[in-house]
């Protein structure tokens, strides 16, 4: 039967390349900006026509009054010379200005101005990110659409709500990413606001066809073919719909059939997709989400004992032996050492300052070209900067130094960072493996010995460095700052360093960080007998 094919795709606009404003919160400030410049203009561009049709209506009135008087003794009216004489007047020359006026386009001003800023709006590759990053959230920290529509969010200072076009959108999103699971958990909610009375431009029939068809692709047939006929009900000639109501029909009648074996039955089954969330790539996903939510493996109260608060002057470094610097023991293998009030705020704004004109998309190195790419698991941008170019950037640079003991003048450049919206980095090593000989080769400076990372920001929400491998969470404070060791003294990556940032749930995280690398170290960093020490 030709009919049993008819499941039909629904078509969507296809996103354009783009650097992308989601991938950074400092950079999408600047929209708020150019938006209300826009609403300035917009107001200005309203004020223009009231101006213009309150002469209008003044100029209606008057000829109104004037014009009901001449009506009711015509020949009288005109008899009188200056009567006639301005009845003219008007007519050859009044009308044709008030035409004129009335032709007046005011809207200029206001049109030129949007033409300018339209060159620095975001496109569809941001909405598409940004409708992503939702999705991300909503997985990461276990969050119902409900709760995401009506704005529920801890830590929020400006409570906002999903419409209904709103969640259709976030749906469709998940539908071109053939992502049927939150499909379905949008459209419902989409369905569920629209139920409740939402005025809304989309109808129940749109959202009925996204929301059939997702329950179908996750194998759930009983439920794709009653929504298929509630919307049958709104939209008896709706033609995907018949045809898909025909098709599920056609395959429940096979699956009733008693002539046909069970492995025909579970053959059809396994043709439709699981329900539930997608299969993911990452193996510690579980983990890494458990630890974002601050669910991870809790330290024993003997491990706990061992991790102290002191006061460290960076082996009698004289900058720090009358005011040591503060530091705290957050985890223990590996160590991993925060260090509390170790940059001001006004350091912060200089390196902000500088970073900002710079931010670019965040890349990794692809361990087989060895080039730089963009990837979907680090949504945020990131800027370098040189010890030269700025006092404060170079007095961080001997900062970090004395506190650690090595040597930076083999290390990166400081690298500054400011996550988008749902911005993440997920699990990864900072050192490079056995089999990315030639990572850093260009360098020339060996390895990744250590991470230095500082918090620029407080993050309301979300935002952990987490370490999947071992259960550690470190959680942004602004002014820390924290270090660990990616090598051990003899040279050997220490597996248990991968690590993860977590996405940002509320807030916007500022970081900064140092990469440290082995030359130099040989005599701040002796190499040691074993292997993994």
């Amino acid at each position: 039967m030709t009919w049993c094919i008819l499941i039909l795709g629904i078509l969507l606009p296809q996103s354009l390349a783009h650097p992308g404003f989601f991938t950074s919160i400092g950079q999408m400030t600047d929209l708020i900006h150019t938006e209300k410049d826009l609403v300035t203009s917009l107001k200005d561009y309203i004020k223009a026509e009231e101006d213009k049709l309150e002469q209008i209506k003044k100029w209606a009135e008057k000829l109104d009054r004037l014009t009901s008087t001449a009506t009711k003794d015509p020949e009288g009216f005109v008899g009188h010379p200056v009567n006639a004489f301005k009845l003219v007047k008007r007519l050859n020359t009044e009308w044709s200005e008030l035409e004129n006026l009335v032709l007046k386009d005011m809207s200029d001003g206001f049109i030129s101005n949007l033409t300018i800023q339209r060159q620095y709006f975001p496109n569809d590759e941001d909405q598409v990110g940004a409708a992503k990053a939702l999705l991300r959230l909503q997985d990461t920290y276990n969050l119902d659409t409900d709760t995401i529509s009506k704005g529920n969010l801890p830590g929020v200072k400006h409570k906002s709500f999903l419409t209904v076009e709103d969640c259709f959108e976030l749906g469709k999103v998940a539908y071109t990413e053939a992502d049927y699971y939150h499909t379905e958990l949008w459209m419902e909610q989409a369905l569920r606001q629209l139920d409740e009375g939402e005025v809304s431009t989309i109808d129940k029939v749109s959202v009925l066809d996204y929301l059939s068809y997702a329950v179908y692709q996750q194998g759930d047939l009983d439920k794709a073919l009653l929504l298929t006929k509630k919307l049958l009900e709104l939209d008896p000639e709706h033609q995907r719909a018949n045809g898909n109501l025909k098709y599920f029909e056609y395959i429940m009648a096979k699956e009733k059939d008693g002539n046909k074996s069970s492995d025909d039955q579970s053959d059809q089954k396994t043709k439709l997709k699981k329900k539930g969330v997608a299969v993911d790539y990452l193996p510690e996903r579980q983990k890494y989400e458990m630890l974002c939510r601050g669910e991870g493996i809790k330290m024993t109260p003997r491990r706990q004992k061992k991790l102290f608060c002191r006061y460290h002057d960076g082996n009698r470094n004289p900058k720090f032996i009358l005011a040591p610097a503060k530091q705290e023991d957050e985890w223990d293998k590996p160590r991993i050492i925060r260090f509390h009030d170790i940059i001001s705020d006004a350091e912060i704004e200089i390196v902000k300052d500088l970073a900002k004109p710079r931010l670019r998309r965040a890349t990794i190195s692809n361990p087989i070209t060895g080039d730089l790419e963009t990837v979907h698991y680090r949504i945020s941008k990131s800027a370098w900067l040189s010890g030269y170019e700025n006092p404060v950037v170079s007095r961080i640079n001997m900062r970090i130094q004395d506190l650690t003991g090595l040597d930076v003048s083999t290390a990166e450049e400081l690298q500054v960072a400011n996550y988008g919206v749902g911005g993440q980095y997920e699990p990864h090593f900072d050192f490079a493996r056995k089999d990315e000989p030639d990572a850093f080769k260009e360098l020339g400076t060996g390895n990744r010995i250590a991470t230095w990372l500082f918090y620029m920001s407080d993050v309301s929400a979300g935002g952990a460095t987490v370490f999947p491998e071992v259960g550690a969470s470190v959680w942004p404070k602004k002014g820390t700052a924290v270090f660990w060791y990616n090598l051990f003294a003899s040279g050997e990556g220490d597996y248990s360093t991968r690590h993860a940032a977590c996405p940002v749930l509320v807030g916007n995280k500022w970081v900064s960080n140092k990469w440290l690398h082995e030359r130099g170290q040989e005599f701040r960093r002796p190499c040691t007998l074993s292997e993994l020490e």
